[in-house]
């Protein structure tokens, strides 16, 4: 199979790509730098004057959209929240006209998404099918996200919204962050602690999107997450044990208000989510419990 990845050389996109030709498949990577190929990856130049990804990647299978500002990095000021949203829509935008573009289709998309477009909540629990939308910046960046990537469908190319949790990684992704006051000595329950925390790890993530590609019965939404969602205070008491450290010290929501702004939602408002359509079609969890993935990582 012949993958175009935008986003490649990111958290994710690393890893997806090791795995893609780990498996024999041919990728090639859309970036802002100018075209080149090495380690046997062909590198097309996309979002900048002049560039014509289309006439440099030949026929196309498959096309893995992970573009986009990382969530993760900085607070959410008014300036980060307009990169975050527009840097999403403008690479979705230009993969639909690649497609447009191209004489014949490739015969899957696989968008990234986010599980953030579901309403926080203590109580509801979210599948695949769940038709419920938040109303935070995050939810509707995800929304739109989602309702303009659709159009691939249009186009006659089968499209599947990977929602990602809370993605759990060495070198990226939410566990640097959470792991540190543990480091520290500091560890302990943020706000409540009774929010729901749906992680997966990076390994489930690639594998998932691996999946999707090659599986035609998967289409639509796509919930990435660990099939054992915990309770923030439960993940807490985890990291704290395979760190060999203590849960002790509180963070009460004001103090990640104030720390972290809107972006405190991350970690203070939480969604129980399960990845009910990757189980019915058969997707196996490298890391389907939080303790050995947490082993793995740190």
């Amino acid at each position: 199979m012949k993958v175009a990845i935008t986003g490649g050389t990111g958290f994710i996109g690393s890893i997806l790509t090791a795995k893609l030709q780990q498996n024999g498949h041919d990728v090639i990577i859309l970036t802002r730098k100018p075209s080149s190929e090495h380690d046997g990856i062909q590198y097309v130049q996309w979002l900048t004057d002049h560039a014509a990804p289309e006439n440099e990647i030949g026929h196309l299978d498959a096309i893995v959209n992970l573009a986009g500002v990382s969530i993760d990095e900085g607070r959410w000021t008014s300036e980060r929240k307009k990169a975050i949203r527009d840097s999403r829509i403008t690479a979705t935008q230009e993969v639909l006209r690649i497609v447009r573009t191209l004489p014949e289709k490739p015969s899957v998309l696989v968008n990234a998404s986010a599980i953030g477009i579901y309403p926080p909540s203590l109580t509801a629990e979210y599948t695949d099918s769940s038709t419920a939308v938040g109303e935070n910046f995050l939810a509707k960046t995800v929304y739109d996200w989602e309702n303009l990537a659709e159009h691939a469908g249009d186009l006659g190319v089968r499209t599947v919204f990977t929602r990602f949790g809370i993605v759990l990684g060495k070198k990226g992704g939410a566990l640097p962050l959470i792991k540190l006051p543990y480091q520290l000595f500091a560890g302990g329950k943020i706000g409540s602690g009774n929010q729901w925390f749906s992680w997966v790890h990076v390994d489930d993530v690639a594998n998932a999107i691996i999946f999707s590609l090659e599986n035609n019965a998967v289409k639509g939404p796509v919930n990435v997450v660990a099939p054992s969602p915990m309770h923030m205070n439960a993940f807490g008491k985890t990291i704290a044990k395979v760190l060999g450290r203590p849960h002790w010290f509180p963070v009460p929501s004001f103090a990640m208000e104030l720390a972290l702004g809107e972006k405190s939602i991350v970690v203070l408002e939480g969604q129980h989510v399960l990845p009910t359509k990757l189980l019915q079609n058969g997707f196996t969890f490298q890391y389907p419990s939080l303790e050995p993935a947490l082993k793995n990582l740190l």
